[in-house]
């Protein structure tokens, strides 16, 4: 039986994870939408990673569901196929910015602005440090792997956020659209590394998850 204070910590992280997939909602339709406006690749692909994240995040909501009525020891058939979904798309992502980054470079392509990347990378930067510390509080507090793993999947998304800033600030410093072409290999990169874990915990069932590279778990 659940103590009041388990199942307080309990709700809490399942608000977290909504809190995560509402902000990476809007997160990416933000960043989509200026990416094209403004012609800013990197931008692009950091939108549609924060929309392909919202599916993980429902597959991460849902195993909280499932602790509030027992503990769980893996992940169930919603789980995994919502990260099979994930690893897939991100594959996609990844081949899609390499292709869209060497078009750029060879047609000498360079983005309008990016200072709208500057702004969302900044406010991503606040919130998924915020979103990752709560959720590391919650998990140790709870002694839940799952909930720790899920923290450093939001570390991620934490460093794809710095990577974006990184590539925003130089592109408006030098105007060099190679800039927005080496971001955008970065974001590439980042969601191979993903897209190749989301599968492989997939197809293990484990509760951990390895997030660029960085794997946890029971």
């Amino acid at each position: 039986m659940k103590t009041p204070s388990t199942v307080s910590l309990l709700n809490v992280a399942l608000l977290l994870g909504l809190v995560t997939i509402g902000y990476n909602i809007i997160e990416g339709t933000v960043s989509i939408w200026f990416g094209l406006n403004d012609d800013t690749l990197a931008l692009l692909g950091f939108g549609v990673d924060s929309l392909v994240e919202v599916i993980s995040g429902a597959g991460i909501v849902h195993a909280t569901l499932r602790m509030r009525k027992s503990p769980i020891e893996s992940r169930d058939l919603f789980e995994r196929q919502a990260l099979r979904i994930t690893g897939c798309s991100f594959y996609l992502l990844a081949a899609g910015m390499v292709l869209g980054a060497l078009l750029n470079v060879l047609q000498g392509s360079r983005p309008v602005t990016t200072v709208p990347g500057i702004l969302v990378s900044f406010v991503s930067i606040a919130t998924m440090w915020w979103l990752m510390s709560a959720k590391m509080k919650v998990g140790k507090a709870l002694h839940s792997e799952a909930i720790i793993a899920d923290a450093n999947c939001t570390k991620t998304c934490l460093l794809l956020s710095v990577v974006l800033l990184a590539s925003s600030v130089l592109y408006e410093l030098f105007h060099v659209g190679l800039v927005d072409a080496v971001g955008s290999a970065g974001i590439a990169w980042f969601a191979w590394k993903e897209g190749k874990e989301s599968l492989k915990t997939a197809r293990s069932g484990k509760l951990g998850c390895c997030c660029g590279g960085s794997c946890t778990g029971s």
